[in-house]
């Protein structure tokens, strides 16, 4: 059984304070390796990754058998380039615990899908198994819809009328004047026809990474096999990587016009970054200890 590294800060903290009284004593290098975990995740924030992934090989040297460490310097390896670490952290992460080891290439190949997705305007040809997702975007005061998501929405809308039979999801907290996202969103989409009952609402997300793993559960329980994701084209990327690390099998990235001819080439790798990011943490891998 894998115990989460908050349990295993709670157990260090235990064995600490019985230390205190002089009963136990606890290893110099538990307290470290939490240091450098966090100072870890610190550097690949800021954008220093090289810095991060010295961190993890220390804390590696400490503690070979950290699963979490192991699986983060397999994806920054691979953002690196650097393909003999990435070997080397994937043998030893299959030897320490194989379900963070395929979870992690899951998050490898979701990365590598989402660089090679081009964003699309044209609606995929899907049945009812597949749902559609459309992401929010923030609200103006009042609740009302920002012409970026009004964007999302008409194609989202074009993309439900060539799918007559796909549910509809629509996700998006963070609420204006009381209003959620989905909420709004919604509104404008049986204002435009579409059949209230068709219309699955998740209000409660916060970011992509959120819109992700909500979305997610909520396209299980109705019974959804599959996902067409629709959002903007400077935002499609980042979200298909998401959804496919969430455990949603995306098949199709539907996008508007706008602004689309700059988002056709594959990203830089300076521009990866946020897509990384965003995978590690709809991943679930502690952001801190």
């Amino acid at each position: 059984m894998k115990i989460s590294r908050h349990w295993k800060t709670l157990v260090a903290s235990s064995f600490a304070a019985v230390a205190l009284t002089g009963l136990v004593g606890v290893p110099a290098h538990a307290a470290d390796t939490d240091d450098l975990y966090n100072s870890a995740q610190r550097h690949f924030t800021n954008g220093d990754d090289a810095a991060g992934r010295a961190d993890l090989r220390a804390l590696i040297g400490a503690d070979p058998a950290d699963a979490e460490a192991l699986s983060l310097q397999a994806i920054w390896s691979q953002y690196a380039n650097d393909l003999p670490a990435l070997a080397d952290s994937m043998a030893r992460l299959n030897a320490v615990d194989p379900g963070m080891a395929a979870g992690t290439t899951n998050v490898l190949n979701a990365i590598a899908a989402a660089v090679g997705t081009l964003p699309n305007p044209l609606p995929a040809l899907v049945g009812p198994q597949t749902g559609i997702v459309v992401l929010g975007y923030g609200l103006l005061p009042g609740g009302v819809l920002r012409p970026e998501l009004v964007n999302r929405l008409a194609w989202a809308w074009l993309q439900a009328i060539a799918s007559p039979f796909s549910p509809v999801v629509v996700t998006g907290g963070n609420p204006v004047d009381g209003i959620a996202e989905a909420d709004a969103m919604f509104h404008w989409l049986v204002g435009q026809g579409l059949p209230p009952n068709r219309v699955f609402i998740e209000n409660q997300a916060g970011s992509t990474v959120q819109n992700a793993l909500f979305s997610t559960q909520l396209l299980r329980d109705i019974g959804a096999t599959s996902a067409v994701v629709v959002t903007s084209p400077n935002h499609i990327r980042r979200a298909v990587a998401d959804f496919i690390v969430a455990g949603t099998r995306v098949v199709g990235a539907t996008t508007s016009m706008d602004e689309i001819i700059s988002q056709l080439p594959p990203p830089s790798r300076p521009n990866q970054r946020g897509i990384y990011l965003d995978a590690t943490r709809t991943f679930q891998l502690a952001t801190a200890r």
